[in-house]
């Protein structure tokens, strides 16, 4: 098994939500992972104590990995090289902006000095060659690269969720507390795969924030095989599954009603989600409530996984979504 690297503050937090919980006539938590650090808030870093403690293990000088001009693992990544002393590269979806247009994730890539390369979303889809492909050139360069998936989601990345599933049995044996379902957002796999090889006791439910289920169990699957072969870890037949419904307009897409359901979390209880990933997985959470009460069970946690940096630039979304009272207009 691998030895971590120590990046993130953890354990984190869980904390009823008692006003909502008051409102929905179910008993809610929530599980505080944007409070695992500053620039690595969220789940990404997780993953990537075990993926950098990997490729140090392997003599790496620079880490290659990719997502959307957003992303919060490319974020994470850069920011936790730069701590630990490899140089970071970054394939990202998208088009290079303008200064003015340095905003959220991508202004911290470039503050903490990433390396971008720019691909479109047809070029995108064979993001893994093109990788492949940076680290061949690093190579002949004298580099020695180390590539890490999108999302960091493989088996290695998956142990974060293990360990994190672990930490969650025991905050709930110190609570004296069982909880029926936790929700998380999924949207390359590998959290969902951690939590569920985890052996944590509630059901783990991981929301859509684009594909589908189908696309998801058998990404979730394939992470698992490649865990037991490498760690001995087996996936449970049940005990997890894929919620489809809250992808609306798609990827990093939001909808005025997926807004309006942030406001309602942000108002009654002061916590803040991000459009992409958690923001989803909440409006997923509410709508499954809305339709009944029962189907998650009695009471339910909300998996934060961060990601607030996504929220910068989009204040004319939200303004349209929560209406005339946004910053007490009228």
């Amino acid at each position: 098994m691998i030895s971590p690297l120590h990046l993130a503050h953890t354990p984190t937090p869980i904390r009823p939500l008692r006003r909502l919980s008051a409102q929905l006539g179910v008993e809610l938590w929530v599980k505080r992972d944007d409070l695992t650090g500053a620039a690595l808030s969220g789940n990404k870093v997780r993953k990537l104590e075990f993926l950098l403690a990997e490729a140090r293990a392997q003599g790496a000088t620079t880490v290659i990995t990719c997502g959307g001009i957003q992303s919060n693992h490319c974020r994470a990544t850069a920011v936790a090289c730069r701590q630990v002393g490899l140089r970071p590269v970054l394939l990202l979806r998208g088009t290079a902006p303008s200064a003015a247009g340095l905003d959220g994730n991508l202004l911290l890539d470039a503050l903490v000095g990433a390396e971008v390369r720019w691909t479109d979303r047809a070029g995108y889809a064979d993001r893994d060659e093109k990788m492949a492909a940076i680290a061949e050139a690093l190579r002949a360069a004298g580099e020695r690269p180390y590539i890490i998936p999108e999302g960091g989601s493989n088996a290695v990345g998956a142990l974060g969720f293990v360990r994190a599933g672990q930490e969650l049995a025991r905050q709930l044996d110190a609570h004296a507390l069982s909880i029926d379902t936790v929700v998380s957002a999924v949207g390359s796999g590998g959290t969902l795969a951690g939590l569920a090889l985890s052996g944590a006791p509630a059901r783990m439910l991981g929301v859509a924030v684009c594909d589908d289920r189908a696309y998801f169990r058998d990404r979730v699957e394939s992470i698992a095989r490649e865990a037991q072969d490498r760690f001995g870890l087996r996936l449970p037949a049940d005990g997890w599954d894929v919620l489809e419904g809250a992808q609306g307009r798609g990827y990093a897409l939001t909808t005025p009603e997926e807004l309006q359901a942030q406001g309602l979390l942000a108002r009654e209880e002061g916590i803040l989600l991000d459009p992409v990933y958690t923001g989803k997985a909440w409006a997923g959470l509410l709508a499954a409530l809305r339709a009944d009460r029962s189907a998650l069970g009695k009471r339910v946690l909300l998996w934060h996984t961060g990601g607030l940096f996504g929220v910068f630039g989009r204040g004319a979304d939200y303004a349209q979504a929560l209406g005339t009272d946004f910053l007490g207009a009228s």
